[in-house]
């Protein structure tokens, strides 16, 4: 699951903004939180789902709004690519959540990374991509990449062990605003109004499930 969401995720940004790559990505909640109440009868509260409305209506408006750069290849196929990642990030979420059960962080990391390399080496080899960097820059991307999924990825399976699924879920949508930020630092892509809307309102639809998950005094 870990490798189709980390495939069509990158070419989604492949082919559309980063911002927008990362807004349809983290539009997971909305499964996850389905999933959660029917099949693991983890039942949200009516100020929940509110929140996770107001979360994802944030997102969309990221995604919707007037922004991005002339460089983008084939924005439609690259937001159906990353809407895609969306269902594959919310079934890695719920794997993730049954594990945290019975294992640790990070042996879930662990596992998950011996399993996922081999596939993610035979989706490239196929797709005749460049496997080995051919330029410091490069080499440097892949680092970086590297150490940021060790980081990203461990926090977020730590805090499965720690958070309802459907909390960590919403928490995640901070994503967009932080990809929002450096897309428009590293990579010259352009903030619209209604992105920066969307921002403020992703945000605020965090803070609201965070604070409508937090343990009622009996």
């Amino acid at each position: 699951m870990f490798t189709l969401d980390l495939g069509f995720w990158h070419y989604g940004i492949k082919y559309t903004s980063v911002t927008n790559a990362t807004v349809l990505s983290n539009l997971t909640p909305v499964v996850v939180t389905a999933f959660a109440w029917i099949f693991l009868k983890q039942r949200p509260q009516a100020l929940f789902l509110l929140a996770v409305a107001v979360a994802v209506g944030g997102a969309w408006m990221m995604a919707i709004g007037k922004g991005g750069g002339d460089h983008l290849v084939n924005p439609p196929l690259g937001n159906a690519l990353s809407a895609m990642t969306a269902f594959w990030y919310a079934l890695y979420f719920l794997a993730l959540a049954e594990g945290r059960k019975r294992e640790s962080a990070s042996q879930l990391m662990f596992w998950s990374t011996v399993v996922g390399v081999p596939l993610l080496l035979a989706a490239a080899l196929i797709s005749r991509e460049q496997i080995l960097p051919t330029s410091l820059g490069g080499l440097g991307a892949c680092i970086g990449l590297g150490l940021m999924h060790v980081a990203g990825q461990g926090s977020i399976a730590w805090a499965m062990g720690r958070l309802p699924t459907a909390t960590a879920s919403v928490v995640v949508l901070v994503q967009p605003v932080v990809a929002a930020w450096l897309g428009w630092m590293l990579f010259a892509e352009s903030i619209g109004p209604l992105q920066a809307a969307g921002a403020g309102v992703a945000l605020s639809g965090v803070v609201l499930a965070q604070w409508a998950s937090r343990p009622r005094a009996a």
